[in-house]
């Protein structure tokens, strides 16, 4: 069985974040969010994974998957991005006569993609669906089942059918193909997935949908990821292997052999990257710091920082931040009473009166 992971996207919905870098590569516990989406599948048993990219996205997806042990990655070039469908279409060749799934990358599921790839090549229908149940469903591709088979899926409805919504996770046989192809675009000018799986069913296909277990997160918007993180370094194992120097340590936290601790409190759980230097700081729980990056006589908790950033002399407490590559966060003379911030790649922000 292979894998697709759509990845040619521009995240519109994480900027400012995504203005310099692709979503797929936003870092969540330490890792691009498109490796948490390789390892998922690797677990699942699929070592064949072909990532759909476009033109702009192709060179920092191909470094950030570039030292995946294990899996044969293949990059497939979609020049324009005309929605799920069209990406999936665009993989037929790679995929030739092979079952296989579509997992989207910036999708998490506390217990994986096995239990939806065991399910599909149990029964052996013509797709299976992961599907969960949502608050609003009219965001989502929503689906009517009649026991576990799905009779009517609808992309973003107006009146859902129901509560249950497409999960980022499909297996497919390769008969999927022949309902994209000449497949006629939406209303909103887009080749949409489940438009092509109604059609599979209505050519008498069989379409099943499997209910998530457990937490499932889409990592679309900014709080999203710092959920992700957090719910990612709840499996974290202490590892402490660097230098720790007149500093108090509790819980599970990650400090590699390259980085340094140095009078400072940190609060499990917390995920350090290779070259991390903390002094004179407080890091709370669900932290993940990237590495080269410097925390000095500053306080942050439940934030994601990513790899050469510099927060220093802050002495009001960091929460909920998303800091980028190579962001600055430095202190000024006055106190505001907190700061919440999303941060781009290479900013610098002085926090002054």
């Amino acid at each position: 069985m292979k894998a697709i992971i759509p990845a040619a996207g521009l995240g519109t919905r994480l900027r400012p974040l995504t203005f310099t870098r692709p979503k797929p590569v936003l870092r969540v516990a330490g890792q691009p969010i498109i490796r948490h989406a390789i390892y998922t599948l690797q677990t699942a048993g699929i070592d064949d994974i072909g990532i759909v990219v476009s033109d702009i996205t192709r060179d920092e997806i191909a470094d950030a998957v570039r030292r995946v042990a294990g899996a044969r990655i293949t990059l497939i070039n979609q020049h324009d991005q005309l929605g799920l469908g069209h990406a999936v279409l665009t993989a037929r060749e790679w995929v030739g006569q092979d079952d296989f799934c579509v997992y989207l990358g910036d999708n998490l599921f506390e217990h994986g993609a096995a239990p939806f790839t065991e399910h599909f090549q149990r029964e052996r229908p013509d797709a299976l669906i992961a599907l969960v149940e949502v608050q609003d469903p009219t965001a989502f591709g929503v689906a009517e089942l009649d026991g576990d088979r799905i009779v009517r899926l609808v992309e973003k409805p107006k009146t859902p059918p129901s509560n249950l919504a497409v999960a980022g996770l499909y297996c497919f046989t390769p008969r999927i193909f022949e309902q994209l192809d000449g497949m006629p675009p939406s209303a909103r000018g887009e080749y949409e997935i489940t438009d092509g799986i109604q059609r599979l069913i209505e050519a008498g296909g069989q379409v099943l949908g499997q209910r998530v277990e457990g937490w499932w997160k889409d990592t679309g918007r900014p709080q999203d990821l710092l959920d992700a993180n957090r719910l990612l370094l709840e499996r974290l194992q202490e590892n402490v292997q660097g230098e720790v120097e007149g500093s108090r340590l509790s819980g599970r936290v990650v400090v590699p052999a390259s980085a340094r601790v140095v009078r400072s409190k940190i609060v499990g759980p917390v995920l350090l990257g290779e070259n991390v230097v903390v002094e004179d700081a407080y890091i709370g729980p669900f932290t993940s710091i990237g590495r080269d990056s410097v925390i000095r006589q500053a306080e942050i908790e439940h934030s994601v920082v990513d790899a050469g950033a510099v927060i220093e002399g802050v002495t009001t407490r960091l929460q909920d931040c998303l800091i980028g590559v190579k962001a600055q966060v430095r202190g000024g003379r006055t106190l505001p009473r907190t700061h919440k911030l999303t941060v781009s790649d290479a900013s610098v922000i002085e926090l002054a009166h």
